[in-house]
């Protein structure tokens, strides 16, 4: 009998999680993390590999996606979130070494390599069977969260991955809690928001001529409908509109009790980077044509804040330093848009303080988080997070379906 037989509540999850109870209260000793990325092409004869890798089973011909290979194109054919990510593994490793947990860090992605395969057979190899992953990715979606544990469960199981989680000597992934309210996340935006917001007013600009835009990736409304448990009312768009919204009130709530002269200055939750046909119902306003009404309602100056993404990979250099950078010149706006928390150092040790929660089994009343919705939970719940087109697939880190 497999793992994925015997681990009825949590596919190939720790012993620890296999009650499904939402949260481990109870110390796990993990001998590994996992970081888990998206990837991305690093030259011009990646790039069509690389989005049908993206695409798979979606049946998009290689015309249709060269249209989105001319952004990768623009430059070089390379997508800096490699990069970005080499520098997250060593800012990871670095902070875990400098508190002396002794976990090693491996890498790797969905989309391009190093592959999450290569990465869990290497980590396997080297003795490693309690793996606690860290997906780059903070909010609850299935790209964002399920989509990563499916892969997991891919990757582990026998029918298309290494088998690895299988047998008599099996590996385990569990994940940490999604972190879009984890104060250590949080803080880059903040900061951000506070350094385009505050020059402006103090050089004239009045707070209700200024207009805040926190950015994150669309979705097909069928799919955010469904995003978090399937036992609570989110309103439209699900937990994942939900959660941004929160994070956003937080920060601007924030700015205002910090500094006054900017509780005028309001905001808004926009979407960009959507990519399906335009007959399907897709998460909306599209921050185009927002900043392009801007005008029409008094406001001459627009901080965007790209609050759905980790670090300035190519959505945030192409869709937001480049295309809503130029709606904003038409509108005749100041622009300012403001960091992804990348490496920033609270961003690391808030990463690494969620390994050490799962490693002390930190009671979820003790877990850090700024909005009502935290902390999130160590195991998915069930029907969290479905695609609709693609139905439910195994997911390890979650109760099953």
């Amino acid at each position: 009998m497999t793992t994925a037989d015997t681990h009825n509540s949590v596919p190939f999850g720790s012993a620890a999680t296999q009650s499904g109870a939402p949260y481990v209260e109870t110390p796990v000793a993990y001998d590994a993390i996992l970081l888990a990325g998206f990837g991305g092409p690093e030259g011009q004869d990646d790039v069509i590999p690389f989005l049908r890798n993206v695409t798979r089973g979606r049946g998009i011909p290689d015309e249709r996606l060269e249209e989105v290979a001319t952004h990768y194109r623009h430059y070089d054919g390379v997508s800096p979130i490699n990069q970005q990510n080499r520098e997250l593994l060593a800012a990871l490793q670095a902070e875990i070494d400098r508190r002396g947990l002794g976990l090693p860090v491996y890498w790797g992605n969905r989309n391009w390599t190093p592959m999450l395969d290569e990465a869990v057979t290497r980590a396997y190899d080297d003795g490693h069977r309690t793996v606690l992953a860290i997906a780059t990715s903070a909010y609850s979606s299935y790209s964002s969260d399920r989509q990563y544990r499916e892969d997991f469960a891919r990757v582990l199981g026998s029918d298309e991955g290494t088998g690895l989680g299988e047998g008599d000597d099996p590996m385990t992934i569990d994940k940490v809690r999604l972190f879009f309210d984890h104060p250590g996340f949080v803080e880059p935006f903040y900061e951000g928001i506070r350094d385009a917001v505050l020059p402006w007013l103090r050089s004239g600009v009045a707070a209700g001529e200024i207009r805040v835009l926190f950015s994150t990736h669309s979705v097909p409304m069928a799919d955010a409908d469904r995003s978090g448990p399937r036992d609570r009312d989110f309103g439209e768009g699900g937990a994942y509109s939900a959660q941004h919204r929160a994070v956003a009130h937080y920060l601007m709530s924030r700015l205002a009790d910090e500094f006054p002269d900017a509780s005028d200055v309001d905001w808004s939750l926009v979407f960009q980077s959507r990519s399906g046909p335009p007959s399907q119902p897709w998460l909306e306003p599209d921050i185009n044509d927002v900043i392009a009404e801007l005008p029409s309602q008094g406001v001459t100056a627009v901080a965007v804040v790209p609050l759905g993404f980790v670090s300035d990979h190519m959505e945030v250099l192409w869709d937001l330093d480049n295309e809503a950078k130029e709606s904003a010149e038409d509108a005749g706006l100041r622009f300012a848009r403001t960091r992804t928390p990348g490496v920033h150092p609270a961003y690391v040790a808030g990463l690494v303080d969620l390994v050490e929660e799962r490693l002390n089994g930190t009671p979820a009343a003790e877990r850090p988080h700024v909005t009502d919705l935290g902390p999130w939970f160590d195991v998915s719940r069930a029907g969290s997070d479905e695609n609709v087109r693609l139905g439910f697939k195994p997911a390890a880190a979650g109760l099953a379906p």
